[in-house]
């Protein structure tokens, strides 16, 4: 019996320094403000993201009377085509072009309504920009906004190339020829899939137009 007590005795001191180590790191972590668990901690949800969903009655199609067109907004780092209705003037054959990218441009120019906006939808085409037609020794297709291609921003001229090549304002293969309001010759720009994707990285590619 006495031997037996010794060894009980025995096992309790080498046990003592394992309990107290234990108790000091539970000590330790909580003056850390960290909880001694097993259990992992939950930080809370991840930060949430733009949906760029259209949803809610103010994100549609216009209800006005004009052409069905498509717009392209911003929507977190990509471009995202979105409906609208312009109206376009009745005009000259040949004027229509201007007439159908100056609606498209009034659209562009102004903020998404309340909806987009919450949805995460924005425009860096600046208010007021204005199309005309071609100027004398320019190609036929030219259309020249009131401020030079190469003073936009990466993406506003995205937009609005990607939305002139998806419309009546294009030539047959969805290019763009786009000028300025100065004397400098216009150039060919289109829409590409990298564009549309880093449309603040990507400006869209563009080249010489030759002939008048």
């Amino acid at each position: 019996m006495k031997a037996r007590r010794t060894g009980a005795r025995r096992t309790a001191v080498r046990r003592a320094p394992a309990l107290l180590t234990v108790g000091m790191l539970g000590t330790l972590l909580a003056g850390c403000g960290i909880r001694a668990t097993e259990v992992p901690t939950d930080f809370g949800p991840a930060p949430s993201r733009v949906s760029c969903s259209q949803t809610g009655p103010e994100v549609s199609t216009q209800a006005q009377r004009g052409l069905p067109v498509r717009v392209f907004l911003l929507c977190g780092s990509s471009l995202v085509a979105v409906d609208r209705t312009v109206r376009v003037p009745e005009g000259a054959a040949d004027s229509r072009r201007a007439l159908v990218a100056q609606g498209l441009l009034d659209e562009l120019s102004q903020q998404p309504p309340a909806a987009e906006q919450q949805a995460g939808y924005a425009t860096r085409v600046p208010d007021g920009t204005t199309v005309s037609g071609p100027r004398s020794g320019d190609p036929d297709d030219t259309l020249r906004l009131s401020a030079a291609p190469g003073s936009l921003t990466s993406a506003g001229l995205a937009q609005i190339v990607c939305t002139f090549s998806d419309s009546a304002a294009a030539e047959g293969d969805g290019s763009v020829i786009l000028g300025g309001p100065d004397d400098t010759r216009p150039r060919r720009y289109r829409c590409t899939d990298e564009v549309r994707s880093r449309p603040d990285d990507e400006g869209p590619p563009s080249s010489e137009v030759t002939g008048g």
